[in-house]
């Protein structure tokens, strides 16, 4: 249901963008989000953003972090800009979606590896 892509390895300093599709019988898409986890740590929220585009931040990507969605393309981005060695994770779309049943899940993306080098 929620597909990620666009991680890889980029040196600190540098920028990045990673995307989420949803797809399948989708009637409407709520809050959608990206968290990130690190091996042996609790995953851990970066932003969200609202149907209506209201976002929000965690403390420490504020500013350097941008995420938005395309309501038609069913897709969550995450503009992450000035990277440091520390966002080095395994990055998650995370999405609420009422399906034409009429019935809201939760859904995950497969996770996408961001690495950065320093």
């Amino acid at each position: 249901q929620l597909q990620a892509s666009g991680g890889g390895l980029v040196q600190a300093g540098g920028s990045l963008r990673v995307s989420c599709a949803a797809s399948g019988s989708i009637s409407t898409i709520y809050n959608m989000a990206w968290y990130r986890q690190a091996p042996g740590k609790q995953r851990e929220l970066v932003a969200s953003i609202t149907r209506a585009g209201n976002t929000d931040y965690a403390d420490s990507v504020k500013g350097r972090f941008t995420i938005s969605r395309d309501n038609a393309k069913n897709t969550v981005y995450l503009q992450m800009n000035s990277l440091k060695p520390e966002d080095t994770d395994v990055y998650y779309c995370n999405a609420v979606i009422r399906a034409t049943d009429w019935v809201s899940r939760e859904y995950w993306g497969q996770g996408t590896k961001v690495t950065v080098s320093s």
